[in-house]
């Protein structure tokens, strides 16, 4: 659930969504941006006050222990009810590996440590200090996030192994290497669909953690254009997971590897 990056959340919202679901049904919930994004705290609210640069706003920025508070508040009823499967913590490629960053996410891990964290770290300094940080993360039972996303001079490196035995994290982000930092749209950063022969590498990885692993959560981030619904139904079908539900034929006519894998309402297959 993004929703909880951009605004933290709601007791009454997220009891919603528990009761709209089935019974087995798991979020996933991303950190409020605050807790990882800090600089991005803060543009937004110059949006919302121009003018009110300054040291008042750093203290705004900073995560205080009402900010703790209202999140697990928020999140309660999810919890309650058995179905958080992990919350994310996706901090951005500035996030590097220093003293003063590793001692915060220590903390970080530390007052959410009660529920299951998959953190997600970008810059490779944090692979430079490959054991510090496995070691950092292991001790709080958090999953390394395994990330698939274009590949530059900073980016992390990554070995695809789960470093916890509780679950493992995958996002895939597209490979739109071009766009990724120049973009007329944010979004445009996402506009990637993998070929099936590109999935079948990260199902191979997939299925080889599923067997070392309790739950393995895999997630597509490529939305442009619902490419992420397409490559989730492809990933879906090689690791022979079943496909429900019914697709607009619209999709299928836009994407046509689809056409065989999943199920169109019988209006529209009285037509094919």
């Amino acid at each position: 659930m993004n929703s909880t990056f951009y605004g933290q959340p709601r007791a009454e919202v997220t009891a919603g969504w528990v009761a709209r679901t089935p019974t087995r049904f798991e979020f996933s919930l991303k950190l409020y941006q605050k807790f990882t994004h800090p600089k991005m705290f803060r543009d937004v609210a110059l949006k919302s006050a121009p003018g009110s640069e300054g040291p008042l706003l750093d203290v705004l920025a900073m995560v205080t222990r009402s900010d703790i508070d209202d999140f697990r508040t928020g999140i309660e009823p999810i919890a309650q009810a058995g179905k958080l499967g992990a919350l994310l913590a996706q901090f951005p490629p500035s996030f590097k590996s220093t003293p003063a960053s590793v001692d915060y996410l220590g903390q970080l891990l530390r007052l959410f440590g009660d529920y299951p964290l998959a953190v997600e770290l970008r810059h490779s300094s944090w692979s430079d200090a490959f054991g510090e940080t496995l070691q950092l993360l292991n001790s709080f039972g958090a999953a390394w996030v395994h990330i698939d996303e274009p590949t530059f001079r900073f980016s992390i490196r990554q070995n695809a192994l789960p470093n916890v035995t509780g679950f493992y994290y995958m996002r895939l982000h597209g490979r739109n290497a071009a766009q990724w930092w120049r973009h007329d749209r944010s979004e445009d950063r996402y506009n990637y669909l993998y070929s099936a022969d590109e999935l079948e590498a990260l199902t191979e990885t997939a299925g080889a953690a599923k067997a070392l692993v309790k739950n393995v959560y895999l997630y597509t981030n490529n939305h442009f254009a619902a490419k992420s619904v397409v490559n989730a139904v492809m990933l879906k079908a090689q690791l022979g997971e079943p496909i429900e539900g019914e697709y607009p034929p619209e999709l299928i006519e836009r994407y046509p590897d689809l056409r065989d894998l999943v199920a169109t309402p019988p209006a529209v297959r009285a037509l094919l």
